[in-house]
């Protein structure tokens, strides 16, 4: 059976875990082959390079943005890979060989980051382009680094294992990430060895313009369209659960085990991503099934995420939410009977490039939510200009989410479980189609929210 499996960060940096529960586990010989592993940087490296996706805290890309030297976090950068070298050198890793490596492809990449910054420098030219150039050159060596460590480690345990390295570092050829992608395989024997991929793919159109951070698993999900195997697997540190285990505990939630794309895609619009949205796209189109599973787990089968999953038995399936948003309420007593003020707000959002999560109405007010990240001082001037009344406000959002939840009363049961609590319920709201029933609360009651719909959905 062909898999085409990704593994993040978090699992990459516990590659004795990875080689045992992954690589090795129930399999010898000829069943060791026959899949393809795109492998994510190891944990923390890439926010090294750019900046801590969390925190925000700058990397090496802002000091060129800031048009700072950017050379002493280079070499800090270059003793950090090769401490991160050194842990795996009890595995096999040869140690010498790996840091050769990293070391030459980090300081190419800085004569390169050289030129970059010189024409940024100069004033003659857009910043735009040069700086994707530059993030797309630093985002590109985690990955390789991350590669080239785990295929050295592989093939000196006798494992045939071969690189398959689409960072295209050195390759002028202006391709596609599709044309990259589809050279890169085709001459491949894939039931003689395992394949390791990075993550980043070089591309003329750049895979960081679009997708930014969620790259490799684009690389992922192109590589299982073009490969149709029976599988794509993504291995990360936890199992897709019920509710999240750090608040509700490990004891009061389960793996999901079974949903459908529908619903994956409703965990991303709260940002808790199984998959890049954009990524899950193709897999859905063409009809391939996805299986999360937990790599220090590896005799659970994980949750499969199919097109067409429906569950038998009317249930929620997952209680998730987010608590890092924002109510924006527009209000305009000339909204009454007013065709279009809707549009205008959409208007002005669309020329903010700002997206909404939830949304809704009465007679004379509009309330959309926002990802906090999102906020832009000169939506709110833009909406002033337009309305009466502009309310900013903290929020959380829990949601319901479910393949077949459309019950009799849950919403009743919901909305109890959250009042004999003391959560106010600021909004709520679902659509026809009812795989997400949302409950907007106070920043503060999120995490009792959670616990208590938790209790009485799953008690």
């Amino acid at each position: 059976m062909l898999t085409v499996e990704k593994i993040g960060g978090t699992s990459m940096s516990a590659l004795q875990d990875v080689i045992n529960n992954i690589i090795l586990f129930e399999r010898t010989g000829d069943q060791l082959y026959n899949r393809i592993f795109v492998v994510s940087a190891f944990s923390g490296v890439t926010n090294l390079l750019l900046e801590n996706k969390k925190t925000g805290e700058p990397g090496v890309y802002h000091k060129i943005v800031n048009l700072q030297d950017f050379h002493k976090p280079i070499k800090n950068l270059i003793v950090k890979l090769k401490a991160i070298n050194k842990q795996y050198e009890p595995l096999g890793l040869d140690l010498a060989t790996a840091d050769q490596f990293i070391e030459k492809h980090v300081l190419e990449a800085q004569t390169m980051l050289d030129n970059l910054a010189n024409i940024l420098a100069s004033g003659y030219v857009s910043k735009t382009g040069i700086l994707q150039a530059a993030r797309e050159i630093l985002a590109s060596i985690g990955e390789s680094h991350s590669a080239f460590n785990f295929t050295n480690i592989l093939q000196n345990m006798g494992i045939n294992t071969t690189l398959v390295d689409l960072s295209g570092f050195n390759d002028p050829k202006a391709y596609t990430i599709d044309q990259r992608i589809k050279r890169a395989f085709k001459n491949i024997d894939f039931e003689k060895t395992i394949c390791i991929v990075t993550g980043y793919t070089k591309g003329k159109e750049g895979i960081m313009r679009e997708f930014d951070r969620g790259y490799s698993e684009v690389t992922f999900s192109k590589i299982a369209v073009l490969l149709k195997p029976q599988e794509a697997i993504i291995h990360k540190e936890y199992h897709l659960s019920t509710a999240d285990p750090a608040l509700v505990g490990l004891d009061n939630c389960m793996p999901v085990g079974y949903t459908n794309y529908d619903i994956a895609d409703q965990l991303a619009d709260v940002g808790m991503e199984a998959i890049h949205p954009k990524a899950t796209k193709p897999l859905e189109i063409n009809g391939i099934n996805l299986r999360l599973k937990n790599t220090f787990d590896p005799s659970h089968p994980g949750t499969l995420i199919t097109r067409e999953y429906i569950s038998e038995q009317k249930r929620v399936e997952v209680i998730t939410g987010t608590d890092k948003l924002l109510i924006i309420d527009v209000y305009d007593p000339l909204m009454v009977g007013n065709v279009g003020s809707d549009l205008q707000i959409m208007q002005i959002f669309y020329d903010n490039n700002v997206s909404y999560t939830f949304k809704a109405t009465s007679a004379n007010c509009i309330s959309l939510v926002i990802w906090e990240r999102d906020f832009d001082k000169k939506l709110i001037s833009d909406l002033e200009a337009k309305f009466e009344k502009i309310t900013v406000e903290k929020a959380a959002m829990v949601c319901l989410l479910g393949s077949n939840m459309d019950e009799p009363g849950l919403l009743a049961k919901s909305a109890y479980a959250l009042t004999k609590k003391g959560i106010n319920i600021m909004s709520a709201g679902f659509s026809l189609r009812k795989v997400n029933i949302q409950f907007l609360v106070e920043r503060e009651h999120f995490e009792p929210a959670i616990i208590s719909l938790n209790e009485v959905l799953y008690s």
